[in-house]
């Protein structure tokens, strides 16, 4: 009986702190939404005005230039192909120099993480905008801007996987006087090839993504001539684009996770 009114009384004590934090949440996204002088209700109101110049002007799809666009396609897979393993490849090392369990140099450490924040923190797509001006319209700039960005993202989650990796699976290889390379192929790399996968396919499925958005910038791939439809107002042309890009991001996303599964 004691227990059951401790219980309640806990819950009840509970209850108007759950109530204040409720409210500030709520009292920020209203104050947001305010700020920004967005009206929920116009945009409901406007919705059906644009269904009507969606189904006017995009539908139906005009896939009679589709043997063209094809080659775009395929370079868009590339740039995410090329960009994830090229960043994969050389952000395990700058993994190693992040992590304390790989690099005992506190100040060296520092050091790679500043870098990699610094990369990590700016956008892809100002990456790609500051590339047209060096490298000009092209494939060029696509694949420098997606393997800076993803380099970025995947070294501190490489880091952060190999530090959770416990040091006492890797104290027996060093008490019995193995070297930093046996420690390296021998105890942290079979431990870290599950996260590696995880977060590589990852990164993978993402770029499919940003290779498109980088072609709006100049950076090639399909991206470049869906921003040139809708600029010319071929909107059904473009519509069949974005067709084959969303079934293209819909397979990719299939045949990763089937690839993940056969790699666990």
């Amino acid at each position: 009986m004691e227990r059951s009114d401790r219980s309640a009384y806990h819950a009840t004590s509970r209850s108007p702190l759950l109530f204040a934090k409720t409210l500030a949440v709520l009292g920020v996204i209203g104050f947001s939404f305010a700020y920004l002088n967005v009206n929920i209700l116009d945009i409901i109101l406007s919705f059906p005005d644009f269904v009507t110049f969606f189904a006017a002007n995009f539908i139906p799809a005009s896939f009679t230039n589709i043997g063209t666009y094809l080659p775009l396609l395929v370079d868009t897979i590339l740039f995410a192909v090329i960009g994830t393993y090229c960043s994969a490849f050389l952000a395990f090392f700058f993994g190693l120099l992040m992590s304390e369990q790989t690099n005992p140099f506190h100040w060296l450490r520092l050091v790679v993480r500043a870098f990699i924040s610094f990369l990590r923190n700016i956008p892809i797509l100002v990456w790609a905008s500051l590339l047209v001006y060096i490298f000009g319209i092209g494939n060029m700039v696509g694949l420098f801007a997606l393997v800076i960005a993803t380099l970025g993202f995947l070294a501190r989650s490489y880091a952060d996987s190999i530090d959770e990796i416990g040091s006492t699976k890797l104290e027996a290889l060093r008490a019995s006087g193995a070297s930093y390379l046996q420690i390296l192929f021998h105890g942290l790399i079979p431990e870290f090839i599950p996260s590696w996968i995880n977060w590589t396919l990852f990164s993978f499925e993402i770029n499919i993504r940003a290779s498109s958005i980088l072609g709006m910038v100049g950076a090639g791939g399909i991206g470049i001539m869906i921003q040139t439809n809708i600029r010319l107002f071929k909107y059904h042309e473009a519509f069949s684009l974005i067709i084959l890009l969303v079934l293209m991001v819909l397979i990719t996303e299939f045949l990763v996770n089937q690839l993940r599964k056969y790699l666990m």
